[in-house]
C-alpha cells in the first residue's frame, strides 16, 4: 500500500489526499512530525517538510507540487490539470496562487500561528500575523467568489487541481473557525459543492488532539 506522510492540519498534505481519494487510488496515512527530523523519514525527503508519498515500489515523491504533478502522469484516469495548454496555464496559476500567495498571506498567519507553532512547541501566535491573516483572507475571498461566479469550476468548466488546492488550505482555516463565509456567498457556495464530493469526506472527519473544530466544519449545509 502506498504510504503519505502528513500533517492532519498541513493544507499542501490535505491537497494530496484529496487528489488521491479523486483518482480514487488507495492510500494509508502516517502523521510525520517534521520537526523531529527523523532519519529515515530524512532519507525520503530531505527537505523535512511533508507530504511525502512513498510508492508501494518504494520511490519517494516529495512536495504537493511533485506529487500532483506525478499522479496526473503515472494515473491518468481523472485528470485534474485540464485538457487544452491554456486551460493547464490557468489550472497551475491558481494552483500556484493557492498554494504561495494564499499561502503566504492567509494560511501561514492563521495557521501556522496558531496551530504549527503549538504542535511544535515554538513559542505562542502573534497578534500582528493574526491581523494581517483575517485581512487577507477577506480580500481573497472576494477574489475566490469572483472566480465561481464567473465560471463552473475555479479554472473553467471542469474540477481541477486548483479548485483542490483552494479547498485545502480553506479547510485548514475552516477547521480553527477561522472563516467568515458571509464576506462571499459565492465562496461559501463554491466551497459547499467541495465538502461535498465523495473525496472530502475523510477531511471532515479529521480530529485534532485538543482542538475542536465548530459545527458546521462538518455540515454540508453549513
Amino acid at each position: 500500500m502506498r504510504t503519505l506522510y502528513h500533517l492532519p492540519l498541513c493544507p499542501y498534505s490535505r491537497k494530496v489526499r484529496l487528489v488521491l481519494a479523486e483518482k480514487r487510488l488507495p492510500f494509508d496515512l502516517q502523521v510525520e512530525k517534521v520537526w523531529e527530523r527523523r532519519p529515515e523519514y530524512l532519507l525520503l525527503n530531505p527537505a523535512a517538510t511533508t507530504p511525502t508519498l512513498e510508492e508501494d515500489n518504494g520511490l519517494a515523491v516529495p512536495d504537493s507540487g511533485v506529487i500532483c504533478e506525478y499522479l496526473e502522469e503515472a494515473y491518468p484516469d481523472n485528470p485534474l490539470l485540464g485538457e487544452t495548454l491554456g486551460e493547464r496555464v490557468e489550472v497551475r496559476r491558481l494552483r500556484a496562487w493557492f498554494d504561495g500567495k494564499f499561502a503566504d498571506e492567509v494560511t501561514r498567519n492563521l495557521n501556522g500561528e496558531k496551530y504549527l507553532k503549538r504542535i511544535s512547541g515554538i513559542g505562542h501566535p502573534d497578534a500582528s500575523a493574526l491581523r494581517a491573516g483575517y485581512a487577507n483572507l477577506r480580500e481573497h475571498l472576494h477574489y475566490l467568489g469572483w472566480l465561481a461566479e464567473t465560471r463552473k469550476w475555479l479554472a473553467g468548466s471542469h474540477i481541477s487541481l486548483a479548485d483542490f488546492a483552494a479547498a485545502a488550505h480553506l479547510s485548514v482555516l475552516d477547521f480553527q473557525g477561522d472563516v467568515d463565509w458571509s464576506v462571499s456567498p459565492a465562496a461559501r457556495d463554491w466551497y459547499a459543492r467541495m465538502k461535498s464530493r465523495p473525496s472530502f469526506r475523510p477531511l471532515l472527519a479529521d480530529r485534532v488532539p485538543g482542538m475542536m473544530p465548530p459545527e458546521h466544519y462538518a455540515d454540508l449545509d453549513f
